[in-house]
């Protein structure tokens, strides 16, 4: 609900604030006090169209906040029209956009009047509402038109168009075979194919190389003769003897690698096939790197894909011919259940415009004639119609030109519905009517307000009695301005501004006595 609003230079309003509570409040206050500046700054603050005259003279911007209670959480809502320029919205502090505002404003506040945020005049609503009444099951329809969905995406997966089928498949087979030919299956084998090229490459100098180092290590053949003269001049000399083990070691260990230079230099040969055959397949390999992958693992992965692919397309015309056939199903399954809502909306359009019309009639618009309009199968096309008075044809209610009217044709669907925003704003409800008909409103709206917050509009005491709390708008002049105010009454403050209503003077006892005898019977009538 909206916990509390404030207002800052908005029209004749220069600064005002309101802490409001849950039920029915209504706002009460001499013609041109700016009863209406209150409904207007909750149609800013929920998105409406932001004017520039309507910034209070001789300041710079207006700005209207609005702190909303959600369950257990809140939201801040504020914007702010300046003089000149665009207008600025804020979310909880945070810069926003007027679309934002908008959105909240959908979900949090309904505005009934002459007003443009009138949930109930789009379709969308008006259906969505008619289903909640009708209790119109909809998930048979939402399966099957799922169902054709995730046909829809097979098929396309498979590829639609035949020609455009045709050429993926032979580019695709194309690149299968060259990869399937490549003969891949180790992720590593360009690596052992550049070290293999490096040894084949080379062979000569290796070879050379090797018996070069041979020769000067191979102690057998003379190469490491000083080695084996310095062992022998030590053997026998204690106090050389660490000396002398560490020559034998040395020889011992020229020995092996000798050894092993023997055999690498006897494996050393060339090659010039196998060479050639190494450096094409890593050609071959970079190409297809190039292709189809950063490493042989990618354009491995991506060999495997493609193949895939490419049995998927040469099978499609089996599989799309199943699909195709599934997709048959699917369509006779959505036309059913398409008329099955139908047949729901249209059962269950006159029961919700003859209990609605029913309210009307409480609501001093007794000739008034509602509708509900359902389209073909499923019946989207879902239009609430209202023919105001007799002998005029239903229009859609949002053509209806009385915002009074308007007013209480909303204010008996909300009594019929039982879902809408937590906070209702209605303005001009009670135009044009007075008496019981004004009894009717009040108790209605004080109906309406035991599962809702309702915030009312009025100039009738008939209707302002039912309120859970009363608002009362005054003008007063300050620096040669005039300014209104806004002031939550208390029990005697509200008596007196009944009086004024119901006499046009607030001093007169017998309109006091008056407003305290409709205070007591609007609280027997509410069962208090």
């Amino acid at each position: 609900m909206l916990g509390e609003l404030a207002v800052r230079d908005l029209g004749v309003i220069r600064d005002l604030r309101l802490v409001l509570g849950p039920g029915m409040t209504a706002v009460t206050g001499e013609t041109g006090a700016g009863k209406t500046l209150i409904v207007e700054a909750i149609e800013l603050l929920v998105g409406g169209r932001a004017d520039p005259t309507m910034v209070r003279h001789g300041a710079d911007e207006a700005t209207v906040e609005g702190r909303f209670l959600i369950d257990d959480d809140e939201v801040v809502l504020r914007r702010v029209v300046p003089h000149q320029g665009r207008s600025r919205a804020y979310v909880d502090g945070r810069l926003a956009t007027a679309s934002e505002l908008a959105e909240w404003g959908r979900r949090l506040v309904d505005l009934h009047g002459q007003h443009d945020h009138q949930s109930l005049l789009s379709t969308p609503v008006q259906r969505a509402a008619l289903d909640r009444f009708g209790g119109v099951d909809l998930e048979p329809l939402h399966l099957a038109r799922k169902a054709l969905a995730e046909l829809d995406a097979q098929l396309a997966e498979l590829g639609g168009d035949p020609r455009e089928r045709a050429r993926e498949l032979d580019l695709l087979r194309f690149q299968a075979e060259e990869l399937v030919g490549a003969g891949l299956d180790d992720p590593d084998e360009d690596d052992e194919l550049e070290r293999e090229e490096d040894r084949l490459g080379d062979a000569v100098a290796h070879r050379e190389a090797l018996a070069a180092a041979l020769e000067a290590v191979d102690i057998d053949d003379g190469s490491g003769a000083g080695l084996a003269r310095a062992v022998a001049a030590l053997d026998g000399r204690r106090p050389f003897a660490a000396e002398a083990i560490r020559l034998r070691s040395l020889a011992a260990e020229l020995t092996d690698i000798a050894s092993e230079l023997r055999a690498a230099g006897d494996q050393v040969e060339e090659d010039p096939e196998r060479l050639d055959e190494v450096r094409a397949r890593r050609r071959l390999l970079h190409e297809l790197r190039r292709k189809y992958g950063e490493d042989l693992s990618e354009v491995m992965a991506y060999r495997d894909e493609i193949t895939a692919r490419v049995g998927t397309l040469a099978d499609r015309d089996r599989l799309a011919a199943e699909l195709d056939e599934r997709r048959d199903d699917a369509l006779a399954a959505i036309a059913d259940a398409e008329h099955e809502v139908g047949v729901a909306r249209r059962r269950a359009a006159p029961d919700l415009a003859t209990a609605t019309q029913a309210h009307l009639v409480e609501l001093a618009m007794a000739k008034a004639v509602v509708e509900v309009s359902v389209g073909d199968d499923p019946g989207d096309d879902v239009t609430f119609l209202l023919a105001a008075n007799a002998g005029s044809p239903p229009l859609p209610l949002a053509r209806v030109a009385s915002g009074g009217e308007l007013a209480r044709t909303m204010l008996a669907l909300r009594l019929v519905l039982s879902e809408a925003p937590p906070t209702l704003v209605f303005d001009e409800v009670d135009a044009g009517i007075g008496g019981t008909a004004a009894t009717a409103v009040g108790r209605s709206l004080a109906a309406l307000g035991s599962d809702h917050q309702v915030l009312v509009v009025t100039h009738l005491p008939q209707v302002a009695v039912f309120g859970d709390a009363q608002v009362g708008i005054t003008k007063a002049e300050a620096d040669d301005a005039v300014i209104t105010i806004a002031t939550v009454l208390d029990e005697g403050a509200r008596s007196v501004e009944l009086a004024r209503m119901l006499s046009g003077s607030p001093d007169s006892s017998t309109a006091r006595q008056h407003a305290d005898e409709l205070l007591a019977d609007a609280a027997i009538q509410r069962g208090r």
